[in-house]
């Protein structure tokens, strides 16, 4: 599959750029977030938020793993940097199938338990307001949901 890039220069492009993304985003989604600490991952979050019409304020659920939003679709918001030396099963497929949309920071953690077709977005430093976006889409519904955010 091929992967998209996209530059942005600020938090403001940041949301945007998400918040255009979460208006295409569809029932059962699944979004695995990469990304150093403070490259935005929960800013882009926010973003696709926006863009399912939620208004409440997103932050990041480091301690209570998963936090819930209702919007358009419900945002199944997780993080699991915590569960880094955990292998057990903690049901994470209800959420994948639950008729959301689920956002994932450091997937990789739990790549095991990761549905097989699923967008994996990396968030990269380019400097003190500018990242790079990297979207690697796996399989044909994230291929083309790339192909009308990124080549529109």
């Amino acid at each position: 599959m091929k992967r998209y890039e996209h530059i942005v220069h600020s938090v403001e492009e940041t949301l945007e750029f998400a918040s255009q993304l979460g208006e295409k985003l569809k029932e059962n989604d699944v979004i695995a977030l990469e990304g150093d600490l403070g490259a935005g991952k929960t800013t882009f979050t926010k973003g696709l938020a926006k863009g399912l019409g939620i208004t409440r304020t997103i932050n990041s659920p480091t301690f209570t793993i998963v936090k819930e939003y209702q919007g358009r679709l419900p945002l199944y918001h997780m993080d699991v940097y915590r569960l880094e030396d955990t292998f057990e099963d903690l049901g994470f497929d209800e959420y994948f199938d639950g008729g959301g949309v689920t956002v994932i920071e450091w997937a990789h953690l739990i790549q095991p338990q990761l549905p097989h077709e699923l967008l994996w977005i990396y968030l990269y430093h380019q400097g003190e307001s500018e990242r790079k976006i990297v979207l690697d889409p796996i399989g044909k519904r994230y291929e083309q949901l790339c192909k009308e955010i990124v080549e529109t």
